[in-house]
This record gives structure tokens, C-alpha cells and sequence, in this order.
């Protein structure tokens, strides 16, 4: 037996993913080299060890080794909510901040194709791209006075980053019709649950992409995602418990970032659990021996844990044993980027109108604010019409400038990522007001981790509102 140590790849270009998935698993019980394993497979061998003990016993965890590169092209942006809904998963995604949309790349939902619906559907989409197009010629044009040049910038930079300015600030008039492409790394154990919530969506355009991604997949991967049907229980508290009532008028004037619930002991929780990581007492003992300890002593050993931390380095996971909970009222581009941080949970209520729409800064002193609201008001009203009918499908005409709530649950590890990332100068304005305002609810509750964060001074979330909105939450004409 050759006990010399080997690293080397299963090759997808040579195994398909079944195969590869199979190797890992008959390691377990054989011991052969991998390559060897895999020398011994083919198709039909790999099929029918998946039938008998990932599909027949549960092995689930098996079928994580099987790796899919899915490529989903035309696709609305409401779609890719559902797509992008599964935690582990990697996606990459058309970007509204840096490229421009094509007029007629929207989607018309197999739902309202052919009813009396459709043609004032077309009027409102097209009525939006219209004024978006409208709106990036203003805006360029803003957006090149404002944008001083760089020392040493040539030319073309300098129109690059005017540019993306000003679709940076458009981009609120994209509705959720809109058609992206979306690329997704995931597991076969993964997949099969995510094709299966595709399947089980209100909106049909999402149930025929689960139904064409189940089909591409099945041939990479026939048995492992061979029994991903629609979910009835998913689909029946739905049915239950949806309400189709107005709700009462939204209070713009009320907490848009409100920190629900804390770990009153935080700090003493992730010190605890530090200690006890690099020691040899229990976790009782390491937290009473931190409630002992004074604010400078908490504070020195928060100042160890970060002594070496460079600014690309990953907390401690220990950081996770603080949580925080906040209740969000975000525009719909600020929860396109949420959305992507997926470590911590969330739960987003339907996207609608009816919690009023942010007007940007940029929009009023470029003079564009007047067609600006008309086109919301259009949307808002588009909306209400559609909602009256199907809530569901209402939704492909929303705009990202309009609101949206979200619950949503993460611990100290994940804020000090999302704050790192979506703070940063090159962060969108309206995901780093948000991010910031989170950041932000950890400085009284937990102030020596905060200190850690190291975010600039020169900016709040309250100066982020004043510089780049004009408004966070006009209300639509109809609800006034």
C-alpha cells in the first residue's frame, strides 16, 4: 500500500459531477485511492450507488460533492429572488451599477400574456425604461460637472466614473421586469431543494425556471436532483396565510432601521467564548470570569484578539455568539445587495408600493425630479390595478426606489463583514446608508467590538441620507 502523501484534482472535464460524488462517497467503505475509485465508475455504476444510498438511505450529505455551474441568462430580477434564496450557493449577477439596460429587456409575465392586463403592463414597463433612458442623458450631463478630475486622470477614466455615477443613480427606475443574467455555483444537495422552491413559486416565470434548471441539471446529475418535485407545505401556509388587505399608510417619519433584540451580554458571550477556545475551563467558568472583569479588562482583551488582525483578515469565529435582530424599511436596490449576504437569515415581506420610494439628491439637482415622481406615481398606481388581480405578478412593475421591509437576523461576525464591505467608499449609497445604520446600533450595545470596525468618522448614516436623498419615502400620489 503506497502511504505517500497525494493532492490532485477529480476533474469535472473528465468525471461528471455524479461520478465525482460517488468517489468521495465509497471512500468511506473502500480503502482504494480516489483516482482509482473513480476508474472503477461510470454513469450507470454512479446512478445506481445514488439511487441506493444517497436517495434510498439519506446520505444527503454525499451528494455535496457534486458541484454544478449553472449559467441562467433573461431572467427577471424578481426571478433571481427566489434563484439567489438558497444559502449555499455562490452567485454572480448582472450589475445595475454598471451597466445600462436595454429598453425592451424586461419580461412579460406568462400570467398576463394574452389577458386584458398585458397592453397597460407594456405601457407602464416601457413607461419606466423610457424615463430611465431619459434620466441617464440628464444625469450624464449632471454628472460630469459634479465629478472633479482626479490629478493625473486621463480622459476616459474620467468619463468612466462619471458615467457610472450617473447610472448609479438611475439604476431606482429599473423595475423588477427587468431581464439579468445570473451565474450559480452550487451542490447537487443544494440544488435539488433549490430547484424544488423554484417549483413551488406563485410566479410562473420562476416555476418554468425550475422546471428548465431541474432538466439541465438532470444531466450532470440524473439521481440526485431526481426527486425534486414541488413543495405542497410551502405552498399551502402560503395560500393560508398571505393577506391581500391595504395596509395602513406608512409613517415615513418612523424608525426605517430598528434594532429589535440584542444579546444583553454580547461582549461577555464572544469574551466568554474566546477564552474557553484557547483554555481548559468551561464555558461557565470563562463567562463568569469575564463578568468579573472591569470595562478596561473587557477592553484590553477585545484589543489581543484584534493585536494582529490585518484589513483582510476573517474575526475569530467566535464573534458569532452575539446576535443582532432588526426590523429594515430599505429601497429595493439596497436589498438587491442584502440579499447577497446570505450567512445571516432573512425574511422579506412581498415587494409592493406602498411604503413610498426614495428620491436621490442627484435626481433633484439635475432637474429630473418632476418625471422622476410621475413615473413612480405611474408605477404605484400600475400596481395597485395589477394587485387588485394577483399581488404576486403586481410585483414585476416596482421600480428599486420603492421600499421594502426586512426581518433579518445576524451575528457580530457577519455585521463586521457586511459593515467592512457595504461601508466602504465604492459601496452604493443607498446599501451603505443601511449598512452604516446597522453598524451603527452596535455602538452603544457592544462598544468595544465596535471600536474594531475602524469605519470612517466622516460619514453616518444620518449625513449619507442628507448628501444623496432628497426624500427616503415619498408617498405615491394614489395613497394621499
Amino acid at each position: 500500500m503506497n502511504l505517500t502523501r497525494r493532492v490532485y484534482p477529480l476533474s469535472p472535464s473528465q468525471l461528471n459531477a455524479e461520478t465525482i460524488a460517488v468517489t468521495f462517497a465509497k471512500t468511506s467503505r473502500s480503502p482504494e485511492p480516489f483516482d482509482v475509485i473513480a476508474a472503477e465508475l461510470d454513469a450507470e455504476k454512479s446512478a445506481k450507488f445514488s439511487e441506493k444510498w444517497i436517495v434510498g438511505y439519506g446520505h444527503s450529505s454525499v451528494a455535496e460533492h457534486a458541484v454544478l455551474h449553472l449559467a441562467l441568462e433573461n431572467v427577471s430580477r424578481l426571478a433571481i429572488e427566489t434563484i439567489e434564496s438558497n444559502r449555499l450557493a455562490s452567485y454572480t449577477e448582472k450589475s445595475t451599477r454598471y451597466q445600462e439596460w436595454n429598453p425592451e429587456a424586461y419580461v412579460v409575465p406568462p400570467e398576463i400574456a394574452g389577458r386584458p392586463y398585458e397592453s397597460r403592463y407594456r405601457e407602464i414597463v416601457s413607461k419606466l425604461f423610457e424615463t430611465y433612458a431619459e434620466a441617464l442623458q440628464t444625469l450624464r450631463t449632471w454628472s460630469q460637472t459634479n465629478t472633479p478630475r482626479q490629478g493625473g486622470e486621463g480622459e476616459k477614466s474620467w468619463q468612466n466614473r462619471a458615467r457610472t455615477q450617473a447610472i448609479d443613480v438611475c439604476r431606482f427606475l429599473l423595475p423588477a421586469a427587468s431581464l439579468a443574467n445570473v451565474g450559480v455555483t452550487i451542490n447537487a444537495r443544494a440544488l435539488e431543494y433549490a430547484i424544488r422552491k423554484l417549483l413551488s413559486s406563485e410566479l410562473q416565470e420562476v416555476r418554468e425556471i425550475g422546471a428548465e434548471v431541474k432538466a439541465v441539471a438532470t444531466q450532470e446529475v440524473p439521481t440526485l436532483v431526481k426527486y425534486a418535485n414541488p413543495i405542497p407545505s410551502l405552498m399551502s401556509i402560503r395560500e393560508r396565510l398571505s393577506t391581500k388587505e391595504t395596509p395602513a399608510a406608512f409613517n415615513s417619519s418612523a424608525a426605517w432601521c430598528r434594532l429589535l433584540k440584542v444579546e444583553p451580554e454580547g461582549e461577555e458571550q464572544v469574551l466568554a467564548a474566546v477564552l474557553y477556545r484557547f483554555g481548559s475551563q468551561s464555558y461557565a467558568d470563562c463567562l463568569d470570569q469575564v463578568r468579573r472583569m472591569t470595562e478596561a479588562e473587557k477592553s484590553a482583551l477585545v484589543n489581543e484578539i484584534f493585536a494582529e488582525m490585518g484589513p483582510y483578515d476573517v474575526p475569530l469565529r467566535e464573534l458569532e455568539y452575539a446576535t443582532y435582530d432588526f426590523d429594515l424599511i430599505i429601497d429595493q436596490g439596497a436589498y438587491f445587495e442584502l440579499k447577497r449576504h446570505r450567512m445571516m437569515t432573512q425574511t422579506a415581506q412581498h415587494l409592493s408600493t406602498r411604503l413610498g420610494y426614495a428620491i436621490p439628491k442627484a435626481i433633484s439637482e439635475a432637474g429630473f425630479e418632476q418625471p422622476y415622481c410621475q413615473a413612480m406615481d405611474l408605477a404605484a398606481a400600475a400596481y395597485e390595478e395589477l394587485a387588485a388581480w394577483n399581488p404576486a405578478v403586481a410585483a414585476y412593475v416596482v421600480p428599486n426606489a420603492f421600499n421594502r421591509r426586512v426581518l433579518c437576523r445576524l451575528n457580530m461576525r457577519e455585521l463586521f463583514h457586511l459593515a467592512r464591505l457595504r461601508c466602504s467608499p465604492n459601496a452604493h449609497f443607498s446599501m451603505r446608508r443601511a449598512a452604516r445604520a446597522m453598524a451603527e446600533s452596535m455602538q452603544s450595545v457592544h462598544p468595544n467590538f465596535w471600536a474594531k470596525i475602524n469605519l470612517s468618522e466622516e460619514e453616518t448614516s444620518q449625513s449619507i441620507t442628507a448628501k444623496y436623498f432628497s426624500e427616503v419615502a415619498a408617498i405615491p400620489l394614489i395613497y394621499q
